[in-house]
């Protein structure tokens, strides 16, 4: 039993998934190169999506994968590329006493309020029998969800979006 859970392939993998979303976390806040602190990014987002996929929630995994461990992370490369701009050896110092102060208060905060939540928490597994199997896969109850009881959200959402793009579009086009 590991924290009144038993040790089954799920409950390591979900500690080793843990592990790897906390240490990528930690590296990416105490690294003081841009690009390392983005492929620790990726390191957090595909522990994440692990989390979503032991969870059965296959098609957000892959979405976090595609959508965030890819796009995204590419996209904050190119910029970081296309922007970056060296700071002062002075400056750099301030920044790193800086950063390592807030980074050890945080990580003091996150730790103690993990530890409290641990501690609080009924760890019983007679609540695990009472939840009903589902016979739906998630991407059927995401579209059930998304076009049949959030419709209206929905296609709210899909033209504040095209019209944030035909309005980015307008504007890229005046600067030229």
């Amino acid at each position: 039993m590991l924290f009144g859970l038993p040790i089954t392939g799920e409950t390591i993998a979900f500690f080793v998934l843990a592990l790897i979303i906390i240490i990528s976390a930690v590296f990416m806040i105490t690294m003081t190169n841009v690009m390392h602190m983005a492929v620790s990014l990726v390191g957090v987002f595909l522990g994440v999506a692990g989390i979503f996929i032991l969870l059965g929630a296959d098609f957000v995994g892959f979405v976090q994968i595609m959508v965030y461990a890819g796009a995204i992370t590419i996209l904050m490369v190119f910029a970081l590329m296309l922007t970056h701009r060296g700071l002062s050896a002075e400056m750099q110092h301030e920044v790193g006493a800086l950063r390592s102060t807030v980074t050890f208060v945080v990580i003091a905060v996150l730790v103690g309020t993990i530890l409290y939540a641990i501690r609080r928490t009924p760890w019983t597994s007679n609540n695990i029998n009472a939840l009903q199997p589902f016979h739906q896969s998630t991407v059927t109850l995401l579209a059930n969800a998304i076009f049949q009881q959030y419709t209206v959200p929905f296609e709210l959402v899909s033209a504040v979006l095209t019209v944030a793009l035909v309005g980015s579009a307008v504007i890229a086009r005046k600067e030229e």
